[in-house]
């Protein structure tokens, strides 16, 4: 760890992290570790404490009680909020300088049909984001959405600070099995990253490729990627699926390695979001990294996130989507310059450039409030 400048010496020596659960291959989960990994870099002691841990962050993550052990008020707490969670309880009882990243809470209605007790975390999650606004001394957030919805609670500062993309996702080299077994489709490919959940609307994506495919292209493919979200409406998109007579042109892998995801972005020709809810999207932003042609319903931060480096669409009715991919298709000429403009808007959120605004807010933080 490096010394700390005479000027800096009434910082914080510490700064830790609390978060409701921590996996692999999740966007939230990745964009703490990164935030780890800066805050050593600037000098300071930081942990991350988590409820849950899943499977892949052995030796990295520590009991949420052992926090509540060490609660020493000289040390600085980050609380990365996307939950309801036991978590927060936690982060409030803090006696020191509590800061906030907020990654957004999905609506509750989106998925309580589907999963019960996630609407119920979620709704405690939005109760909880309220009560914490007049406890945060300084919040940060992953678009002018979510910044947006913490000014609105009366949050004092609520400063966008992108989300710490995994650079293993963008620059991964493809996996040569993956390339192979689908390298040979005949039509376009479609291609969703994200997981497999209600708000994230897999189902109407499904309907939207099945009346392009019956409409325009009896060779097309859609994949997606991602985990699943609990089993029931991963089932329903099966059933979905077979009832369509899809079997054969739909895949949905799971979760993969981030060589199995470069070779999925490889593989497609059009990035496709139809999610009811976003609070950033990273997917996205991977996506455009690759020139891909990036179609996303305008909804929530979507448009934050899409900019002018992608199609935004305002209503999503399955013959509408198949005719708007269509066009796209059949016009190459506006395809590479979409693409020309998504490698443009995917450069506004490289890694280096977020990690030096997450670096700069830290330093402001500190400013403001040492």
């Amino acid at each position: 760890m490096t010394a700390l400048p005479a000027h800096d010496r009434h910082r914080p020596t510490r700064v830790d992290q609390i978060i409701p659960s921590i996996i692999e291959h999740d966007a939230v989960s990745n964009h703490t570790f990164a935030a780890q990994r800066l805050l050593r870099e600037m000098g300071f002691v930081s942990e991350i404490y988590a409820v849950i841990q899943g499977p892949g962050v052995e030796g990295r993550v520590l009991p949420i009680a052992q926090f509540e052990r060490d609660n020493d008020p000289s040390h600085w707490v980050m609380y990365q909020c996307s939950i309801g969670s036991q978590a927060a309880q936690v982060f409030a009882s803090h006696k020191g300088i509590k800061l906030l990243d907020y990654h957004n809470i999905t609506p509750g209605h989106l998925v309580e049909r589907w999963l019960p007790p996630l609407g119920q975390e979620i709704r405690l999650g939005r109760v909880q984001l309220e009560t914490l606004a007049p406890i945060v001394d300084y919040a940060i957030a992953d678009s002018p959405f979510n910044a947006g919805e913490l000014t609105a609670l009366g949050y004092a500062y609520a400063e966008v600070v992108s989300v710490l993309i995994e650079a293993g996702n963008i620059n991964a080299v493809p996996d040569e099995r993956t390339l192979a077994r689908y390298a040979h489709g005949g039509g376009h490919n479609w291609l969703f990253v994200g997981q497999v959940a209600p708000h994230k609307a897999q189902h109407d994506l499904i309907m939207a490729f099945a009346c392009y495919r019956e409409l325009f292209d009896h060779q097309a493919r859609l994949f997606i990627v991602g985990r699943e979200m609990g089993s029931a409406y991963r089932s329903a998109l099966v059933r979905l699926v077979r009832a369509l007579g899809l079997d054969e042109w739909v895949v949905m892998p799971g979760s993969v390695s981030m060589s199995e995801l470069a070779a999925y972005y490889e593989l497609c020709d059009a990035f496709v979001c139809l999610s009811d809810h976003e609070g950033f999207c990273a997917p996205i932003i991977e996506a455009m990294s690759r020139s891909l042609l990036v179609v996303a319903y305008s909804v929530a931060a979507v448009p934050d996130t899409v900019g002018d480096g992608g199609v935004l669409i305002d209503h999503k009715e399955p013959d509408y989507v198949a005719c708007v991919m269509h066009a796209l298709f059949e016009s190459p000429e506006l395809m590479a310059r979409i693409g020309d403009r998504a490698l443009a808007q995917a450069k506004l959120y490289t890694l280096e450039r977020s990690e030096e605004a997450f670096r700069e807010a830290i330093r402001r933080a500190i400013a403001l409030l040492s």
